[in-house]
């Protein structure tokens, strides 16, 4: 196959937009002591004391997401498709990503399936996109959508479809306290437009046969 690399829209571009002026490591770091007194404990205690630079490390890694461009994940395209212009389908691609409403964790299963028309992307691709989108503060429904946009954008395929199956720990550990509920997004977007597709869709994400 002989890849090509495309050029993505503005449409993407607004996608990928880094926050500015962050704050200092150290800014951060006080900032988590503040958050220890505010819970209640003291940050000086010996199992607290090394916490808020913890905390700042895995930050940078659970928000690592910001740092990342969906253009670098799909830029580059196999343009010789062989013939192929059927639906290719990438399910169960797991995710952990932070409620942008509580900061606490959502996690569950992402499934992304287009129908290529100019290329394909490597499949690894696909799971990479999920998880340059969950690594941000986020809504389920907001990556849904960013999922199906960035794909749009970069193949320009006849249609995209993404389902997003999560449990959300806004839900599960505080407030209503209902642990095992799972919200369901979808997008879709071109073919998969038509039910009859869709159907198709769900079948193949859920039973693994059309």
């Amino acid at each position: 196959m002989n890849d090509v690399v495309k050029p993505l829209s503005p449409r993407l571009s607004a996608v990928a937009d880094k926050p500015g002026d962050r704050p200092s490591r150290e800014e951060a770091e006080a900032a988590v002591r503040t958050l220890i007194r505010w819970a209640g404990d003291d940050p000086q205690r010996e199992g607290l004391r090394e916490t808020p630079k913890r905390v700042a490390k895995a930050f940078r890694e659970f928000y690592s997401g910001y740092e990342d461009d969906p253009h670098e994940v799909l830029n580059k395209i196999f343009a010789e498709v062989e013939g192929y212009d059927d639906i290719v389908l990438v399910r169960d691609i797991p995710f952990y990503s932070h409620c942008e409403h509580h900061m606490v964790p959502f996690f569950g299963m992402a499934h992304i399936a287009y129908y290529p028309t100019k290329g394909v992307v490597g499949l690894s691709k696909l799971a990479r996109l999920v998880e340059v989108f969950a690594r941000r503060l986020q809504t389920q429904e907001t990556m849904t959508a960013q999922i199906a946009d960035a794909m749009e954008t970069a193949l320009e395929p006849r249609g995209v479809a993404v389902m997003i199956e999560a449990e959300h720990m806004c839900m599960s550990m505080r407030g209503v306290q209902k642990a095992g509920a799972m919200t369901l997004t979808t997008q879709f977007t071109g073919a998969f437009k038509d039910p009859a597709e869709q159907v198709r869709f769900l079948t193949l994400v859920r039973h693994g046969k059309a």
